[in-house]
């Protein structure tokens, strides 16, 4: 089998570079906040973290490669899962960490810069894919949990009940451009529960 290709800027550095890297990205996300990702600039990401450009095209290549590695950050600084003891519970807290993370002053623009770069660089799309695989994979030990309880059916696929909780909120994200709020989390948790409880993710 090949070996995977690797990721710009991805390779985990230490000493001076990490310091370069964390400095890049956090001035490449300040960018991003403040001009979203078609204004963000290879240019102005250096003058604000302090480095060449040659630094920033050489590790990164692009803004999209740079966006690409700010979501690989931002998927190891995720939080766990949570553990309320109830799968209706488990799923609302789900729900409004997405609620929370979108409506972010900061979290919110970014998530919107990943996803614009995801439209036209397969690299950040591919990023974006393995960004929210990663938190989908973590959130479906409750399901797992839920199941061993006796709260949802034997066979519940785990993932498709936190995709389907999630959803909704990002259609409203994304494609209708609604507010996301508290209370489309908690009708998106209704539904993905009672689905739930019916058999609907059983494969």
């Amino acid at each position: 089998m090949d070996a995977p290709a690797r990721v710009a800027g991805t390779v985990r550095p230490g000493g001076r570079t990490a310091r370069v890297r964390a400095a890049v990205l956090q001035a490449a996300q300040d960018e991003l906040v403040e001009h979203g990702f078609h204004g963000l600039t290879m240019d102005q990401v250096a003058v604000r973290a302090g480095v060449g450009k040659t630094t920033l095209y050489r590790r990164w290549g692009s803004p999209a490669g740079l966006v690409t590695d700010l979501m690989v950050e931002l998927a190891e600084q995720s939080s766990p899962h949570a553990d309320t003891g109830s799968i209706e519970g488990d799923l609302r807290a789900n729900a409004m960490a997405v609620v929370e993370a979108v409506n972010d002053g900061r979290l919110g623009a970014t998530f919107q810069a990943m996803i614009a770069a995801a439209t036209c660089d397969e690299q950040a799309a591919a990023a974006l894919r393995a960004f929210y695989l990663r938190r989908i994979e973590e959130w479906a030990g409750v399901v797992e949990l839920a199941v061993g309880r006796g709260e949802l059916p034997p066979g519940t696929d785990a993932t498709e009940v936190i995709r389907a909780v999630s959803a909704p909120l990002y259609y409203l994200l994304v494609v209708t451009r609604e507010p996301v709020t508290a209370e489309a989390a908690e009708r998106s948790v209704r539904r993905a529960l009672a689905a739930a409880k019916a058999g609907a993710f059983i494969p």
